[in-house]
């Protein structure tokens, strides 16, 4: 099933998470204490989304920036994988490792920093379905 009908829906749903979880006060620190700049590519619909953890925030509140689309900044690691994956992973739904061994993921640039992240954006696994209510497309919620 595919989730998202466009880029724009991608972008409105997964950026819109993102840009929530760069002024997370309980999420984001613990991101950015890895000093990373992260990338995920995305198919089936294309986007591509940077997380830049490695420099000071450009915006007042976040401790982190974001960037949708193409940018300059080169990632420490890139992420790419389909978009129906990501919606996934964000629900707690995909076993990072698991869709590393699948190639359901493709990881580019250092495993263990990806790996150290994971017990910082656990709590995303609440944040995602609840955003996902808010901005009204519950229908996109995953079970239990």
């Amino acid at each position: 099933m595919a989730y998202f009908k466009d880029e724009a829906e991608l972008q409105q749903l997964i950026g819109g998470l993102y840009e929530l979880v760069k002024k997370d006060a309980q999420v984001a620190p613990r991101i950015c204490a890895g000093k990373i700049v992260i990338q995920f590519r995305y198919d089936d619909p294309k986007g591509v989304a940077t997380i830049d953890a490695a420099h000071p925030p450009t915006q007042p509140g976040a401790y982190c920036d974001v960037y949708w689309g193409e940018i300059d900044l080169k990632p420490d690691v890139e992420m790419t994988m389909k978009a129906d994956i990501a919606h996934q992973f964000w629900h707690g739904k995909i076993n990072l490792m698991a869709a590393l061994t699948r190639r359901q993921i493709i990881a580019k640039g250092p495993i263990p920093k990806i790996l150290r992240l994971l017990p910082a954006v656990q709590p995303v696994y609440t944040l995602y379905p609840k955003f996902l209510r808010e901005v009204g497309r519950e229908d996109l919620v995953l079970p239990k």
